[in-house]
């Protein structure tokens, strides 16, 4: 019996041609991204470049799911801008470095499955946030700078720019009916390009944002001092960017797993986040984490194996070494309006034909992860900001839901059937249910349909026995679960409680 190698599954088919075209159009369109988020942050150009190439390559190889291609990301890389003005970019590098330790931990540590806790409607707002900045960001390249001051671009210039974006995004839908063999993306590019070529039309290029002609990364320990106050500096920037690089991956795994219909390993994804970060460190890389953008683009191309990102990552360092002058005369226009189209396609419009069938709470926590994605630009708070109130919507919601079916048997004694789990936001409504003065000498809970989730529902325990205690009075618990009863006596320290066997459990007599 033949074994695959741990990172390669040979039994699944490959469609080549789909695969290289793939990888080809996803290149295409990171190049631009890489260049512009590393201008962005004070970078060298090369610094963004060479952080898709080894991003992609390595992730490619050894990350969690195909398909999912990771690069020089805009998330991460603002993180870092602070410490790229306070203190250099040997700083950065260094931190890129720590960020990368910290994902591996997590993925050794298996905290990857703690992804399963984002709410759908996070989902939502997660993803309709982020197809708003990428088409946010592409608005950019209709400006201009002049005397450091950011304009507009306006008249024949802003006119002919309009022209080949829609004439991009024509190809781009129009396309895929005539055949989807080859990917729309990579058509689009290249027909406008040619269409600019041969009517010499003076557009923006891709050089005219920066060079990336340059050599092979080199390898480069970080020149920093190894002192406890370097960690203290790196520490937090590393631990931000690992949380906002896997937050980012982790999500985009569980949309391609959406789209595909296929399970991706989440703590194989971080570890290999954490490696190819590792690398950018050690090898004038910036960092990065999976791209939502051009994971689209690649599934979007018929791409559902490694390969195509290995293509990419490939084709970026041959553009690096070899192919700058070809790229660099490459119509911005055209890679403008493949994003618009990525954008587009990233907008969950689902999502409008459900809101009016949502409960209220899940459209406020759609909107508010959209919001703060959009406006901060930090998808980590965002998609924490959004579970963190999903959890608060769900535990007040569960809190009302306790209550008690009431009787007394013909010997005087009276029950209550707690129905409900018994947790911190419930205690108020459950002791409510109570009525020390007016029960007889002797009353039974029943916990068969309920639980004792946490300490503060141990405590109201307590609190509502001394009630009956000191008006001379007994309580039973009856059936509670192996767990309750556990977690009782684990209590006893710090809370005065007294258990029995089943089926009655005597507290505070």
């Amino acid at each position: 019996m033949k074994t695959a190698l741990p990172f390669f599954d040979f039994s699944q088919k490959i469609n080549y041609s789909n695969e290289i075209l793939a990888g080809l159009t996803v290149a295409m369109t990171m190049i631009p991204e890489s260049l512009s988020f590393a201008i962005l942050a004070g970078f060298s150009p090369l610094t963004g470049l060479y952080a898709a190439f080894i991003m992609g390559l390595v992730t490619a190889i050894l990350g969690g799911r195909p398909g999912l291609i990771s690069g020089g990301a805009g998330a991460t890389v603002v993180v870092l801008i602070a410490l790229m003005q306070s203190h250099g970019i040997e700083y950065v590098f260094a931190a890129v470095v720590m960020a990368g330790i910290i994902q591996i931990a997590v993925g050794i540590f298996k905290l990857g499955k703690f992804i399963r806790l984002v709410p759908r409607p996070v989902m939502f707002g997660f993803v309709n946030g982020l197809a708003i900045i990428i088409f946010m960001a592409q608005l950019e390249q209709f400006k201009t700078v002049t005397n450091g001051t950011s304009t507009w671009i306006s008249g024949s210039v802003f006119w002919v720019m309009a022209g080949l974006v829609a004439l991009t995004i024509a190809i781009v839908f129009l396309f895929p009916k005539v055949t989807k063999k080859v990917p729309a993306s990579l058509v689009a590019i290249i027909v406008v390009a040619v269409v600019v070529l041969v009517f010499g039309i003076e557009t923006k290029t891709v050089a005219d944002i920066a060079s990336i002609s340059g050599g092979f990364p080199p390898f480069h320990i970080p020149a920093i001092p190894l002192t406890l106050e370097t960690l203290k500096i790196i520490l937090p920037y590393g631990l931000i960017m690992a949380a906002v690089g896997l937050t980012e991956g982790l999500l985009t795994l569980n949309l391609v797993d959406e789209i595909t219909g296929t399970k991706g390993k989440p703590n194989r994804e971080c570890i290999a986040q954490g490696t190819a970060n590792i690398a950018n460190g050690f090898f004038f890389g910036m960092g990065g984490c999976p791209m939502i953008a051009q994971t689209l683009v690649n599934l979007s191309a018929g791409s559902r194996a490694r390969l195509s990102g290995i293509i990419a990552a490939l084709t970026i360092l041959l553009i690096i070494l070899y192919g700058a002058p070809v790229i660099g005369r490459l119509p911005m226009a055209a890679l403008v309006g493949v994003m618009i189209m990525v954008a587009i396609s990233t907008f969950e419009w689902a999502s409008f034909k459900v809101i009016n069938k949502m409960p209220k709470s899940d459209i406020i926590v759609g909107i508010l992860v959209a919001a703060i994605t959009v406006v901060l630009h930090n998808l980590a708070l965002a998609v924490l900001a959004g579970v963190i109130l999903s959890a608060l919507v769900f535990a007040w919601e569960s809190a009302k839901r306790i209550h008690a079916a009431v009787h007394t048997d013909p010997k005087g004694i009276k029950y209550y059937e707690i129905h409900g789990p018994l947790f911190f936001g419930a205690t108020a409504n459950f002791m409510e249910l109570f009525h020390p003065a007016e029960d007889p000498g002797t009353i039974i809970i029943d916990f068969r349909d309920s639980r004792i989730a946490d300490m503060s529902a141990i405590e109201a325990l307590n609190n509502l026995t001394q009630k009956y205690h000191t008006l001379g009075k007994t309580v039973h618990l009856q059936h509670l679960s192996p767990d309750c009863r556990q977690l009782l006596k684990n209590a006893a320290a710090i809370i005065e409680v007294n258990v029995t066997e089943d089926p009655i459990y005597t507290v505070a007599e």
